[in-house]
């Protein structure tokens, strides 16, 4: 019966098993394998160079500059997405007519394919788009939103923003109303005020959810790809070019996928020491952890 119950077991789990290997570490372990090489695909050559693509990390004079945005898009993106989303949650999270209709407009964009709703945008912030001609309509002469190196950045934040601030707004809508009714009448009668309530009792009850909307808005920040490939290819300049499309740039583009290995690599290492931070973090806030 012992055997029968493992071997049921194994069964059970083995097709995620199968999955892991296949799409996470096989893929990890050839990226490792192409980093330690140089492939000219042109060439037809497939030399092994050792650390030369690491040491080439240093030397990279654009590295700075693509990690400077990156860390600029992320930090942009995951403060005003959090804040937003429970911010939308709170508001909807009320008992009144209508609130199922806005929950369903904030969350729409969500199931929006990624490129159809990235077009869409990068027509209305053209020079001569419809964002602009609104605001030609009110008397104000707007920017060239999209190739201004001022205005690229936020560009690209809001448009990322907009789509996926419903998924979090869903998870903190979720959370909210997990949050007992006797807490927040008890704060009353003790005379706590609104932004008490929220600080004291709402926050920490929905703290595992935040912490799951921000690692995996953190990652998902990180991994943006498509919105910076339609609205601005990186630039002005290097404004917009964040570690992902660079990776893209160096591999497909000048056709060096030692280079971009090591750079998936590096992309690797900062999304896992960034995660593995936030989780050991959450001891110090997150409620009901030890």
């Amino acid at each position: 019966m012992r055997r029968r119950d493992t071997l049921a077991g194994w069964l059970m789990v083995l097709p995620q098993l199968a999955g892991i290997v296949a799409f996470v570490i096989v893929p990890l372990g050839l990226v490792v394998w192409y980093s330690v090489h140089e492939w000219n695909v042109l060439g037809g050559t497939f030399e092994f160079v050792g650390g030369d693509n690491y040491a080439a990390l240093a030397d990279d004079q654009r590295l700075g500059p693509v990690l400077r945005a990156t860390g600029l898009f992320s930090a942009g993106l995951v403060v005003l997405n959090l804040s937003l989303a429970l911010f939308l949650a709170v508001l909807l999270n009320q008992k009144l007519r209508g609130t199922v209709v806005f929950r369903t407009l904030f969350f729409s964009p969500v199931v929006v394919t990624l490129v159809a709703w990235t077009i869409v945008w990068g027509f209305l912030l053209q020079d001569n788009g419809g964002l602009n001609g609104f605001l030609n309509l009110l008397g104000i002469d707007g920017p060239n939103w999209l190739r201004s190196g001022g205005t690229a950045m936020a560009s690209v934040i809001v448009v990322q923003l907009f789509k996926n601030v419903g998924l979090n707004m869903v998870l903190f809508l979720a959370a909210l109303q997990g949050v007992p009714a006797e807490l927040y009448e008890a704060a009353r009668i003790d005379g706590a005020s609104a932004w008490a309530r929220f600080r004291r009792v709402t926050v920490p009850l929905i703290s595992p959810t935040i912490l799951l909307t921000m690692i995996l808005t953190i990652v998902g920040s990180l991994q943006v790809f498509a919105q910076i490939a339609v609205l601005t290819q990186g630039g002005p300049e290097t404004s917009t070019t964040v570690l992902v499309y660079y990776l893209y740039q160096q591999a497909f583009q000048f056709h060096h996928f030692g280079y971009g290995s090591a750079l998936s690599l590096l992309l690797f290492f900062i999304v896992l020491v960034l995660t593995v931070i936030q989780w050991q973090m959450r001891k110090k806030w997150v409620f009901h952890e030890a």
